[in-house]
């Protein structure tokens, strides 16, 4: 039997490459589907009857005599329109951002285990929010936008610090690892000082913090979280080149294709920390999400990526608004924080993972 032509080797590698490709978009037109589902889901679930066709009746009348249903109160509507709505959004949001820098610290630490909590960033966001609750004296009315400030400030100082220290010994990603868990527990530990010396008012409003939320969230919230992402989502993409070789290849071999490692490690680490700072300032801590969305995606998508990012960020996004909706049905009237959900959700999933990959290698 001849060996194939090189033409037929070509045109065999393009093939599959193009049915690869094909299977990736299938995936994202999918998890675009998903997360509409769990949207859908989301708005309809809870104590007032909003199903799919009472939506429908309500907003295109036409279709009354057709679904038979009952369209929706002025109350309901509000109920929609303010509470659930801006729920769902902050969900999608918060989601996608995690999930995204959760791919992009991975792949600039070459660390699987890396998220955009392991560089301290979740502990000094809940310092900030806890030196204002126990030395702020704010006005009620600016409580809620100092906590967010003070949480956003903090977060940006513990990234410098990282990113300083880390510069001092060649910003190599063992370095910033290694720094972030130092400042981690750090922070951690004067969190827990501040929580020890707080009177019984003031504990309180600092543990619901650290546990995550996406109670309150306001439009403006949104808003602000979305210019976050569209921001810093393209530099990210722009660099998904530079991200597969410095993960593949390691940085010498990277730094020898013509990239600049140590730029491209540095500014999309000041990405990370703003995508990072911008949700967690609105949100609380959610920090599982960040470590397990990147592993779904990179199970179904591989490593590439430009497909990568985009599928972390709705992995991130179903996550987190699938937590939320389990936490705020699974045991109404009472609504569980996010955070401690979505660890009940995506522990199990990881540790499947894990054992699939485990299993697959055997």
């Amino acid at each position: 039997m001849r060996p194939p032509e090189p033409q037929e080797r070509t045109a065999a590698l393009s093939g599959r490459y193009l049915a690869l490709r094909a299977r990736k978009r299938l995936w994202l037109c999918l998890a675009v589907l998903l997360l509409l589902a769990a949207a859908l889901a989301a708005c309809c679930m809870g104590v007032a009857d909003l199903t799919p066709s009472r939506l429908l009746s309500t907003w295109l009348p036409p279709l009354r005599p057709l679904l038979g249903s009952v369209p929706l109160t002025e109350t309901e509507q509000n109920v929609l329109l303010m509470l659930r709505l801006p729920r769902v959004a902050i969900a999608v949001v918060a989601g996608a951002g995690l999930g995204c820098t959760g791919t992009v610290m991975q792949a600039i630490t070459g660390n699987a285990m890396a998220s955009p909590f392991t560089t301290g960033l979740s502990n000094a966001a809940a310092l900030g929010a806890a030196l204002v609750v126990l030395f702020g004296g704010f006005p009620v009315y600016l409580q809620e936008s100092a906590m967010v400030l003070a949480a956003f400030f903090m977060t940006m100082l513990c990234a410098a610090l990282v990113y300083g220290i880390s510069s001092l010994r060649g910003l190599g990603p063992e370095t910033l690892v290694l720094t972030g868990i130092a400042l981690n527990y750090l922070f951690s530990a004067v969190n827990s000082s501040m929580q020890y010396i707080a009177n019984e008012q003031q504990l309180p409003a600092i543990i619901h913090w650290t546990f995550g939320s996406l109670t309150g969230g306001s439009w403006r919230d949104i808003a602000i979280m979305a210019l976050f992402l569209a921001v810093v989502y393209p530099l990210f993409a722009s660099r998904a080149w530079a991200m597969n070789l410095m993960s593949a290849n390691g940085d010498e071999s990277a730094a020898a294709l013509g990239v600049h490692v140590r730029n491209t490690r540095l500014v999309l680490g000041v990405g990370v920390a703003f995508l990072t700072a911008s949700v967690v300032s609105f949100t609380g801590i959610i920090g599982f999400v960040g470590l397990v969305a990147p592993h779904i995606a990179r199970f179904l998508m591989g490593g590439d990526h430009r497909y990568l990012l985009p599928f972390s960020a709705l992995c991130g996004s179903i996550l987190v608004l699938v937590a939320d909706t389990v936490g705020r049905v699974a045991f109404s009237p009472t609504t569980l924080p996010v955070g401690i959900v979505v660890s009940y959700v995506g522990v199990p999933l990881f540790l499947y993972l894990i054992l699939r990959e485990r299993w697959g290698r055997a």
